[in-house]
């Protein structure tokens, strides 16, 4: 009865997380919908022969998928380094895993990651785990580490891109603040009530810490936070940390590739410079930190915003260049290497 009530619980996260991201894309639909049949009306077309999804599959089916192709390679080798880095901090723990059980562990990760939002680490971890026998709470350690690496690098992208259009910026923020200070007062208030209710509960376990400790399940805990502690370590006994942080640099290069050289796969975007990729590449990073299925409907309303707010991209030019990346790479790519990562993980470890 548990075990059904935790799969239950599970399938309605992902619903919930799923319906989320459904929600935006569906609302940033009926908004760019609305934009497209007003600029039909401006043109003088008549309002039958005005659909936007009409336009979204004709916008897609004239991509120049060369293009996108030149993409998913830029995509492939970030998962490369991304390998290569994580490997640099199994190792400190005395484990030598394969190079393929680590990149296909992470393509399983990326692929639950669509379905289930923020499960993917703990999956790459755990698949790691179980094929190259290591504590799995040692393997989690080290993933934390490679996406506190991750946030640094987000941080030091969002910094370049304030940096080099901080006016436009603050303009895109300003109009999208309008009428939400509610919201930002309910949202402060309720980052104070957890704040509160974490202190309390570190007080508690303080005061009763040692009846607590008679426990069978503290020492298990104890015990699993060790191995974590461990993991996390790794970091301070890189063998050479040059390279890390070549392959931490290297990661986020390539997915700074991937907003720019996407731009030639699709007509209207083709003439953007090197510094709106930066931009647009800032607003997708932004997109893809909230908790939905791959990043949908909030990696559409960031992109699509920058480049209508800041290049005068028409809105349903600049939903199209969003549905066309999001669809081709974040889906397709990474489905298609999450089925490959899924079938070749069991052969490569057959004995």
């Amino acid at each position: 009865m548990k075990n059904f009530l935790k799969k239950v619980q599970s399938i309605l996260k992902a619903l919930l997380f799923f319906a989320l991201g459904f929600s935006i894309l569906f609302l940033l639909y009926v908004n760019q919908d609305k934009a497209w049949k007003a600029q039909c009306a401006l043109d003088g077309i008549p309002a039958d022969q005005c659909s936007l999804i009409d336009k979204l599959l004709t916008d897609f089916a004239g991509a120049h998928f060369g293009w996108i192709a030149v993409v998913g390679l830029f995509l492939l080798i970030s998962h490369f380094s991304r390998t290569m880095r994580w490997l640099m901090l199994v190792r400190p723990l005395g484990y030598k895993p394969g190079f393929l059980n680590a990149l296909f562990s992470i393509g399983v990760g990326y692929f639950a990651n669509l379905g289930f939002p923020r499960i993917g680490e703990l999956v790459r971890a755990a698949t790691l785990a179980r094929y190259e026998r290591i504590p799995p709470e040692k393997v989690m350690g080290t993933v934390v580490v490679d996406r506190v690496a991750d946030g640094l690098s987000m941080f030091a992208v969002l910094g370049l891109a304030f940096l080099f259009e901080s006016d436009r910026i603050f303009s895109l923020i300003r109009s999208l603040r309008q009428g939400s200070s509610e919201a930002g007062s309910n949202g402060a208030s309720l980052l104070l009530i957890l704040a509160i209710a974490g202190l309390t509960g570190l007080v508690l376990l303080w005061v009763f810490r040692k009846p607590l400790s008679r426990l069978p399940i503290f020492s298990k805990v104890v015990d699993l936070l060790k191995g974590f502690a461990q993991g996390i370590q790794t970091i301070r006994k890189l063998e050479k940390p040059h390279w890390f942080i070549f392959h931490s640099l290297n990661v986020w290069v390539m997915y700074y590739l991937m907003a720019y050289v996407g731009f030639f796969a699709f007509a209207p975007t083709a003439h953007l410079g090197p510094m709106a990729g930066l931009i647009v590449f800032a607003a997708g990073t932004l997109g893809f930190t909230v908790p939905s299925p791959g990043g949908m409907g909030t990696y559409h309303f960031m992109v699509a915003s920058v480049l209508t707010f800041f290049y005068g991209i028409q809105k349903a030019d600049a939903f199209s260049y969003a549905n066309i990346i999001f669809f081709s790479i974040q889906i397709g790519f990474n489905v298609l290497f999450g089925l490959v990562s899924v079938i070749f993980l069991p052969i490569i470890n057959r004995k």
